[in-house]
């Protein structure tokens, strides 16, 4: 599969992993996109800050920080970090599980890489629209 995860400075691979790599690319396909190769990087707050400094030059922390490394268009070729101290602590502020968090967070990314932006309003109204019918479509058991 063109879908990787892997773990930077902390012990977490997501659980599912192959149901969630069909889940990607049951999305990317029905966008008309294809996967090159798509990698997720589970890391903590703390280099995901780094991360942040050095390559956006943003002092602050975030939950996902997207590269996308594409050179054909509409073929993904990406590395999307994801803090897990991030996805943990916004499970509790909105009130939801972890994973529901943790799958939101992920297909965030990858509806950056096939066009959805969050730059205003009605774009993260828009997107969170999005991630929401991305998410009835995950067929995990007990994961949303």
């Amino acid at each position: 599969m063109p879908i990787h995860f892997f773990q930077e400075d902390i012990d977490f691979i997501p659980e599912n992993a192959e149901s969630l790599q069909h889940w990607i690319i049951q999305i990317t396909t029905d966008h008309h996109y294809s996967i090159k190769n798509l990698n997720y990087i589970f890391c903590s707050d703390q280099h995901l800050l780094n991360i942040n400094k050095k390559y956006l030059n943003h002092e602050h922390f975030t939950d996902i920080i997207t590269f996308d490394n594409s050179t054909e268009n509409k073929v993904i070729e990406s590395d999307i970090f994801i803090s897990i101290d991030r996805v943990k602590d916004n499970s509790n502020v909105f009130k939801t599980t972890f994973e529901e968090e943790l799958y939101r967070v992920m297909i965030h990314g990858l509806l950056h890489l096939i066009g959805y932006d969050d730059g205003n309003h009605l774009d993260k109204k828009r997107m969170k629209k999005k991630e929401d019918v991305c998410l009835s479509l995950l067929s995990i058991q007990g994961s949303t």
